[in-house]
């Protein structure tokens, strides 16, 4: 992989060399690989489909994922989650102890691996959010969870420059891997002021179905504001707001 200089760049292939633009700039690389029809055939390459089939498997659990919180991650997501997303659910996958190498998936893994799964990098849950909170999935209810005592927010709540507002967001979602479907259920808090005046205990319930037999998500996340002139904007459009997976039961 070579970088492209100068003033113009390039798109596209000329004799052996693609140029191409990705979010580290203008990039360049030799033409090649292996004919694609003798990686579906050839006993060599084994390992390579059955990888590849894994990798599909896991790329399409976490689109079913993103899907399912994509309320919540229009705002809080960066710009390389895909592809974290995709290769946490290869680790998954991997975990899977039933079926054999290139039938390996999400629900004979270990969901749980997903447990901290940052959505945005650029704003971690874990240097955000300094509040205790108590996560918790109800199976026989279906209620996901989630619990904050009173908290003083300039104290418990690292927030950017020009930060004057923010709101607690929450989402429980069951997912059906197989069907590539779900369920899910939001909470969010109104808008409150980042101040040093302590809040009221915050209890939010994302009702999914009762009894599932599904793996269930939850997800927690701050948004932040500024207030101009009476009016509150996402700060930044939401470059660091945080969200992530806190509590996952698979079955």
């Amino acid at each position: 992989m070579a970088r492209q200089k100068g003033i113009i760049k390039l798109k596209g292939t000329i004799g052996d060399i693609t140029f191409y633009k990705t979010q580290d700039g203008h990039l360049a690389r030799e033409k090649g690989g292996i004919d694609a029809s003798r990686i579906a055939s050839d006993p060599a390459f084994q390992r390579t489909r059955e990888n590849g089939s894994e990798f599909g498997r896991a790329g399409k659990a976490g689109k079913v994922l993103r899907t399912a919180l994509r309320a919540l991650l229009l705002n809080s997501a960066d710009g390389r989650m895909v592809s974290r997303l995709t290769q946490q659910m290869v680790k998954v996958i991997q975990a899977d102890l039933v079926n054999e190498r290139g039938l390996r998936n999400v629900i004979d893994g270990e969901a749980e691996l997903l447990v901290g799964f940052e959505f945005n990098i650029r704003g971690k849950l874990g240097t955000s959010l300094f509040a205790p909170f108590v996560g918790a999935i109800d199976r026989v209810t279906g209620n996901i969870t989630v619990d904050l005592a009173p908290f003083i927010p300039i104290n418990m709540i690292a927030a950017p420059s020009g930060t004057t507002h923010y709101k607690i967001i929450s989402a429980g979602a069951e997912i059906d891997f197989e069907a590539e479907t779900f369920v899910v259920a939001n909470s969010e808090t109104a808008i409150l002021p980042w101040d040093a005046v302590a809040t009221v205990a915050i209890a939010q319930v994302n009702a999914v179905t009762p009894a599932s037999t599904k793996p269930l998500f939850l997800a927690l996340g701050v948004e932040f504001y500024q207030e101009v002139n009476g009016a509150m904007y996402p700060l930044k459009n939401g470059a660091y707001n945080p969200l992530s997976l806190v509590q996952v039961s698979g079955l």
